[in-house]
């Protein structure tokens, strides 16, 4: 089977600086600037040459094939090349070097508003939108009403866009290019600008295009809805490809390059060996849920630091703060914290988490002075196991006991 979307090579770089000319010289400035320059080369006094400095590589090297029907979320920090991707794919920039191609009918949603006319109406950008998306005059036609309803618009189909706000021109363009039925979808990060009760409507209707065998590049920041929606992931890192397998390990992958980047610019008084069960965090480790695990951690302070405390913190993938607690001080008092080693272990019980990726921290705050100063460890991973693997939708999973009762006839449940 030939592949949906194939990538070779693919490489975009762009220029940190365009020209030397500040923006308001005038054609005799420039026609002058331009015999100087002419005339010091022609003497071999020329100015320095542009520096490779000034490049900025925002793809280099970037191979993929998705195959048709697949569903790929493209995960990156910002700045990774996750945009310069899809505009490529969708034919707005040509790439430096390499090529892509993409087999089938494109609809593509980068940005809000793309191809509107600002002073037409909602309906007129809709006839407009879909013929430069491919769609014939009939075909809008018929799918109209389902168009104008998905996107919510009812008696503003009739206003001028001008007077839409973000979300109503978000919605109008997602409706258009959903119902385009597009072989291959290509979905930049706009779904942010909606409500919650549509960015979820937009899911399901992403997840009916994938279920009729079309395929969807997924770009976003929502790490739990790239495991919700996605099977597969890609992971850009400063433009290269540094993951490509299961949504779920691509959500660990990406956590794990913050993680080493945090591990790099650690200096001075920093957190040092982070482990779970005694297994290093240098990737996520498998905890079993409802199993107990311990945290394990050592403090390198290089001053000594007044009213010393520390918290451990569990969020899950998207980050949500799940657990932030500290030494109770009526336990442990730490009136100073002298320079030097502190080795710490703490123990969590079994805990009721749905199966995924969490990520776990310490945080050592104390005062110098009269500074108050926080230093935060790296996040250590956990794969977090379970016969519910792949089910849940919520953060905890615990282990209810049902009882359903019909007249006489009762019927237990575990």
């Amino acid at each position: 089977m030939s592949a949906a979307i194939t990538a070779v090579d693919l490489s975009k770089k762009y220029r940190l600086r365009a020209t030397d000319q500040p923006y308001y010289f005038t054609l005799r400035d420039t026609l002058s600037a331009a015999g100087r320059s002419a005339a010091l080369r022609l003497t071999g006094r020329g100015g320095p040459r542009r520096s490779a400095t000034d490049e900025f590589w925002s793809l280099d090297g970037l191979s993929f094939e998705v195959q048709p029907g697949e569903v790929v979320g493209v995960i990156g920090h910002n700045g990774a090349g996750k945009s310069t991707l899809l505009r490529i794919l969708s034919r707005i920039t040509d790439p430096t070097r390499g090529w892509a191609e993409i087999r089938g009918r494109v609809g593509s949603l980068l940005e809000v508003g793309t191809g509107f006319h600002e002073e037409l109406t909602g309906r007129e950008n809709l006839f407009l939108n879909g013929a430069i998306l491919g769609m014939k005059r009939a075909d809008i036609r018929r799918r109209f009403d389902a168009i104008v309803d998905f996107a919510e618009l009812g008696a503003f189909v009739d206003t001028p866009v001008k007077h839409y706000s973000s979300g109503m021109y978000m919605r109008l363009a997602f409706s258009v290019a959903a119902h385009l039925e597009p072989d291959v979808l290509l979905v930049d990060e706009v779904l942010a600008v909606g409500d919650l009760a549509f960015q979820r409507k937009c899911l399901h209707k992403m997840e009916d295009i994938a279920g009729e065998g079309r395929t969807v590049l997924f770009v976003s920041h929502n790490l739990a809805a790239i495991k919700e929606l996605c099977q597969t992931s890609l992971v850009l890192n400063r433009g290269t490809l540094a993951y490509r397998g299961p949504a779920a390990h691509g959500v660990a992958a990406y956590l794990t390059l913050t993680t080493s980047d945090a591990l790099a610019q650690a200096r001075g008084t920093a957190w040092r060996l982070l482990a779970v069960d005694g297994h290093l965090a240098h990737e996520a480790v498998a905890v079993v849920s409802g199993q107990p695990f311990t945290l394990s951690a050592t403090l390198q302070c290089d001053t000594t630091f007044r009213r010393g405390r520390f918290t451990c913190q569990l969020a899950n993938a998207t980050r949500d703060l799940l657990i932030a607690q500290g030494v109770d001080s009526r336990d442990v008092h730490l009136p100073d914290v002298d320079a030097g080693s502190y080795d710490l272990r703490i123990t969590f019980p079994g805990l009721w988490l749905t199966p995924g990726i969490y990520s776990a921290w310490l945080r050592f705050n104390g005062e110098v002075g009269s500074v108050s100063r926080d230093f935060d460890s790296p996040p250590v991973l956990i794969n977090v196991t379970g016969a519910l693997e792949g089910e849940g939708k919520s953060v905890l999973t615990a282990p209810l006991e049902w009882h359903v009762e019909q007249g006489a006839a009762r019927a237990a449940l575990a």
